[in-house]
């Protein structure tokens, strides 16, 4: 899937800009193994056009939206329900949801509320390698 035409479905909206987010997109392409998830930085016009649609606003930068079977997770939901996709023992982390979301998402606004800060900025977002650009719509 490359076009943004197609239905989404296991779509991963991103800051592209953010340095642990780009860490995360190369951790989940290496763990899909059955290559589940596609992904589009949220400064991409599909990325801007699929946060407007589901109510996001493309200034917000403060989570990621993962869009599963044209419903959207976001932040440590989002997190969860991609953790579910992977292998053992990174499956295993979807127990969390026995958490109040409250709270996980608190844990997760406060790293997300610093990212730039502990883990830097880049000025341009990620150029997927070439085995990578099959994963990313445009």
């Amino acid at each position: 899937m490359n076009t943004a035409n197609e239905s989404p479905s296991n779509i991963i909206i991103f800051d592209g800009v953010c340095n642990f987010c780009n860490g995360a997109v190369n951790f989940i392409i290496k763990r899909d193994t059955r290559k589940v998830f596609y992904f589009s930085s949220m400064q991409a016009d599909i990325g801007i056009k699929l946060l407007k649609k589901y109510d996001l606003s493309p200034d917000n930068t403060d989570t990621f939206l993962l869009i599963r079977d044209n419903k959207p997770y976001t932040k440590s939901d989002a997190a969860l329900v991609i953790a579910k996709e992977f292998n053992i023992p990174w499956r295993w982390l979807a127990i969390l949801r026995v958490i109040p979301k409250f709270i996980r998402d608190s844990i997760y606004s406060l790293i997300a509320n610093n990212r730039y800060k502990w883990f830097g900025k880049r000025t341009q977002c990620m150029l997927p390698t070439r085995e990578q650009r099959a994963r990313f719509i445009s």
